[in-house]
């Protein structure tokens, strides 16, 4: 029986974050859902880019304690 979008949503957060798939969910899968669904595809589309982006914050923010280098003029 074929899983619904909503059982491939957090296998889709897990790959995103590097983790393992959720039980029952396989990445041949995951990637044949993907490349079926529309909607599955898209969300993991963005789910990419904003772990992507908080990935780019995370690295820019300084650290407590720690003075930043000074801003060349």
């Amino acid at each position: 029986m074929p899983i619904a979008c909503a059982g491939f949503r957090p296998a889709i957060s897990a790959r995103t974050e590097g983790e393992p798939l959720p039980a029952g969910v396989t990445d041949t899968e995951l990637d044949a859902h993907l490349s079926q669904c529309r909607d599955c595809n898209r969300w993991a589309r963005h789910l990419r880019a904003l772990r992507a982006a908080t990935d780019d914050l995370l690295h820019r923010r300084p650290r407590r304690g720690v003075t930043p280098p000074p801003t060349p003029m």
